[in-house]
């Protein structure tokens, strides 16, 4: 069966922020309006028209970094080729600072009915350190735009043990965030990815990180208050109100197949795990010669589908049915990975809940200690 997800990858930013490592470049001087027609011509490569899908993303980069007229040809592109209907959550990324009156109803009028607003934080001083162009205030209007146009599905994420932050700055940019009329919050510490300013920075003992003691603190502090506001915690970092879950998030937690299209994009097809080209020109080098531009692709095999499941279905907080794994690998969980299912329930990692296996809240500031047992030689 065709998957029923879409990843549509927007390589082009205004900024290059210290921490990325996302596949990206600077949007000035770039030829967007060929990268667009090479990206039409690599779906054409893989659907036909009207393809029926449940969930589009576009992500980047920085989608909304694009001008109308490029916003406009791209949403062409994706009707084209996709059914957008009322029941397709159709998100797209944006920064602070790109959002527009103009750009949002481009948006609206093409279907979009979720936003993810990259915040990161409300602390002016904060926002310089991690190379981000917009302000607190900035990103507080462009919120308040959005929901005055009626797309009330909106993200924010948020970064936290940035350098120099204390837990009162946190404290203090999620209170803010709460208060704001969003419905889903994607909360992530910072990790020190090689190739960043930041990691060029930390070699050179140039930054200064909160200890792990105060990162754990941070967490906790986001998965109490955030619970008191009625923002469910349904995946290790992400939370939201009820039914605002992010549908095309869970598919990839739930182990579906999906497309992907873009310089760098990944798609996950016949049990296939396919990465394109990065590199924007060799990309467009790619499809000039009608060829798919994949760089590298993986054919699961059972034992690794299995593993996939186990490391991408225990992020989520309900765990894994077993039931349901039994049904789709004609195995028994619990016997499969016998030993080591139950050390991390001694270890007080993982808990059985009826047909839950799940992690513990103990274990959700240790998922990536669990998901390596998981992994056999």
């Amino acid at each position: 069966m065709a998957p029923k997800a879409v990843y549509i990858h927007i390589p082009f930013c205004t900024q290059i922020c210290n921490y990325c490592d996302f596949n990206k470049v600077y949007a000035k001087g770039q030829n967007i309006d060929k990268y667009l027609e090479a990206l039409e011509k690599e779906i054409t490569l893989y659907v036909s028209e009207s393809v029926e899908v449940e969930t589009i993303y576009i992500g980047g980069g920085t989608p909304t970094a694009l001008d109308e007229k490029q916003l406009v040809k791209l949403f062409s592109i994706i009707h084209r080729y996709f059914n957008v209907n009322s029941s397709t959550e159709f998100t797209i990324e944006a920064n602070p600072g790109d959002i527009d009156t103009e750009k949002i109803k481009i948006l609206k009028h093409n279907g979009i009915n979720r936003i993810s607003l990259g915040v990161q934080s409300f602390n002016d001083q904060l926002l310089k350190i991690i190379g981000r162009e917009h302000t607190g205030l900035q990103a507080t209007k462009s919120i308040e735009l959005i929901n005055s146009s009626n797309i009330e599905n909106i993200n924010l994420d948020l970064i936290y043990a940035l350098p120099t932050q204390d837990l009162l700055d946190w404290k203090k940019t999620l209170t803010h965030a709460i208060n704001l009329p969003i419905k889903h919050i994607s909360a992530y510490s910072l990790i020190i990815e090689p190739k960043t300013i930041f990691y060029i920075k930390a070699e050179k003992g140039e930054i200064e990180l909160p200890s792990n003691d105060i990162e754990a603190e941070m967490y906790e502090f986001a998965m109490n208050n955030l619970a008191e506001s009625s923002f469910n915690q349904y995946e290790i970092s992400n939370f939201s109100k009820y039914g605002y879950e992010s549908k095309h998030n869970l598919k990839y937690w739930n182990n579906e197949e999906y497309y992907g299209f873009g310089a760098g994009a990944h798609s996950y097809i016949n049990s296939t795990r396919v990465r394109n080209i990065g590199t924007t020109s060799h990309y467009l080098k790619a499809l000039e010669k009608n060829i798919k531009p994949i760089l590298e692709m993986n054919t699961l095999s059972q034992q690794e589908k299995i593993e996939e499941e186990l490391f991408l279905g225990l992020r989520k907080i309900k765990g894994i049915n077993i039931n349901n794994f039994r049904k789709r690998y004609s195995l028994d969980l619990l016997n499969y990975y016998n030993n080591e299912i139950n050390d991390l329930i001694l270890s007080g990692l993982l808990e059985l809940d009826g047909d839950q296996l799940k992690l513990t809240k103990n274990g959700l500031y240790f998922g990536n200690d669990v998901f390596m047992k998981f992994i056999k030689d």
